[in-house]
């Protein structure tokens, strides 16, 4: 698919007398990773809830294919876009295999519920959960079920893909695993927008950066224009050093420290 999935345009959100999200507008493309970045607290899983449709602006609009998100049905916005949040918990004791394959839900009774075994099948396998598909899911650790519930959003098989901080608990093999799915998925023309803490893992692998602060959105780009070692230092409250990756050239950002550590 090409053109813009998600559109938001000088969205706001408050909450009681705070302000979350300020006069935000940007516009997430099909084919395309957008990496949102951005201290604790700076309003990224926020933004991430607008564009799924959780929550509606305070302001603004968001739309998703032209059509405000708010006017989707929740079954049309499962069969749309797909979402994994930070937490990951299941009320009961299913099994791992039992909760990728919820990600078929949305397609109950479609023509497309004939291809559940083959999704699900190509979700185990690209989120490297074989083996754990027969483990109660309560009994894997939290990078496993960070991978199970990745797993259960292949599954879902949407256009649109929304991820909250994907690789928070996984090991160094599988931050880039996850972040290589993703990208994948964006070259097979779906929109996929990943809220990151790390900022050299958005700028290897994003198409483009988001950087939100306060709640307002303070620089998009690619990520050499936005990950400047003078911005990250002002919007993360540290210094840091910008070098380039010998094997792919991209941003790599890394703190300065003392040499008496």
């Amino acid at each position: 698919m090409t053109g813009v999935a998600v559109e938001v345009q000088h969205a706001s959100l408050r909450l009681g007398d705070a302000t979350i999200l300020d006069d935000v507008t940007m516009d997430v493309g099909y084919g395309r990773l957008l990496a949102l970045v951005g201290p604790n607290g700076a309003g990224k899983s926020s933004l991430l809830s607008l564009l799924t449709g959780d929550r509606a602006p305070s302001s603004g609009a968001v739309r998703l294919d032209g059509r405000p998100v708010g006017d989707w049905s929740a079954r049309e916005l499962a069969r749309r876009r797909s979402v994994l949040l930070q937490s990951n918990q299941v009320a009961f004791s299913f099994s791992a295999g039992q909760v990728v394959a919820m990600g078929r839900t949305p397609w109950i009774g479609t023509q497309h519920a004939d291809d559940d075994d083959a999704r699900i099948a190509e979700a185990v396998d690209r989120a490297d959960v074989a083996h754990l598909v027969h483990r109660a899911y309560p009994s894997l650790s939290g990078g496993e079920k960070a991978r199970v519930s990745l797993a259960r959003v292949l599954a879902q098989d949407t256009p649109v893909v929304l991820l909250d901080e994907p690789t928070a608990a996984l090991d160094l093999r599988h931050q880039e695993d996850v972040l290589r799915v993703a990208r994948g998925l964006a070259r097979e023309g779906r929109a996929v927008v990943v809220v990151l803490h790390d900022l050299s893992l958005a700028a290897a692998y994003a198409d483009e950066v988001a950087m939100i602060d306060g709640g307002r959105l303070v620089a998009r780009g690619d990520a050499r224009a936005v990950l400047t070692a003078e911005r990250v230092a002002t919007v993360y409250g540290t210094p840091v050093r910008v070098l380039d990756d010998p094997d792919t050239g991209r941003p790599v950002i890394l703190p300065r420290r003392h040499a008496d550590l």
